[in-house]
């Protein structure tokens, strides 16, 4: 078992770069602070720094500690402040992915905090893919994120519209052959589904451009790189829209779902329901919906992820 405030010396001595610089912030002597960190190493039975006269570097595995170190020390002080609040205090983590963070939803988790001084919120923005484990691993106890259509579990689930996309200004020649695309990394849900469309309908594709971000796919698309798909929400005003007469298949096999954790608390589902309230409003605006998702959102009760 790590020892905590030998973790504590060693992410010092890394931050201030010496012994004496660390020993005053953890208010221990320099001697005291180097044994703490011979003590480290010893447990673990590799050294974790370079020392080069009152300069100390981390060596290889001191690099992929201090990663660990940070995180460690960062739960246990999330755990003490979570335990020193009072009753009906706590921490909400919540998931969501990068689209609707960019969209209005930073006003309504604004707004949230505000009417609930006492939570904390923890709001984490990222892949799917991601956002889903983290809610398995329990490590959020509330995510949003996109699914394959029509799974089961949550408290809602919206059907999503995504749209083809290319440059307005700087239209490729979408008819020829192999096509660009424009995509995230693997583990993206959209990743999979463009790469399935093309290839049902026949059409040779190669990947033009990759990034881990929105804001990197817009870019390219919008800079002629190659085409994409996007949510509505994320279509840009200099993106040009792709249709089925265009040879690019319409894709609507992924839905927005609305997770909680097990046993979520009343804060927990109070956020829940606003941000139900906030999807339902979101996918109504967002273009014409016709036959099982013009009868609205799935709702369910609050389930275990």
């Amino acid at each position: 078992m790590l020892d905590l405030e030998l973790l504590k010396s060693f992410v010092s001595v890394v931050d201030t770069g010496g012994f004496t610089r660390a020993g005053e912030r953890v208010h221990r002597t320099q001697s005291t602070v180097s044994q703490q960190i011979k003590r480290l190493e010893e447990s673990l039975g590799y050294p974790l720094l370079h020392r080069d006269g009152r300069q100390a570097t981390p060596t290889e595995q001191g690099e992929r500690l201090l990663s660990y170190s940070r995180r460690i020390l960062a739960l246990e002080q999330e755990a003490r402040d979570s335990l020193a609040r009072p009753t009906g205090d706590g921490i909400i983590r919540l998931g969501i992915p990068e689209d609707f963070a960019a969209y209005r939803l930073p006003e309504l988790l604004s707004n949230f905090t505000r009417a609930r001084p006492g939570i904390r919120l923890d709001v984490r923005c990222g892949l799917s893919v991601a956002m889903r484990q983290a809610l398995e691993r329990g490590e959020l106890e509330l995510a949003l994120y996109k699914r394959d259509a029509g799974e089961k579990g949550g408290v809602a689930a919206w059907r999503e519209r995504l749209q083809w996309v290319t440059s307005r200004k700087h239209p490729i020649d979408f008819v020829r052959d192999p096509l660009p695309l424009v995509m995230s990394e693997q583990g993206c849900l959209y990743r999979n589904r463009m790469i399935h469309a093309i290839e049902r309908a026949g059409r040779a594709w190669h990947i033009a451009y990759t990034s881990p971000n929105l804001a990197g796919i817009q870019a390219a698309v919008s800079a002629g790189l190659g085409v994409s798909i996007l949510p509505t929400l994320a279509v840009l005003p200099d993106h040009r829209l792709l249709r089925p007469a265009h040879g690019f298949p319409t894709i609507t096999t992924t839905e927005i779902a609305l997770v909680a954790g097990p046993n979520p608390t009343p804060a927990t589902r109070f956020l829940a329901e606003r941000l139900a309230q906030f999807c339902a409003a979101t996918t109504q605006a967002t273009g014409p919906r016709r036959g099982r998702e013009a009868a609205g959102p799935r709702r369910g009760r609050l389930l275990a992820a």
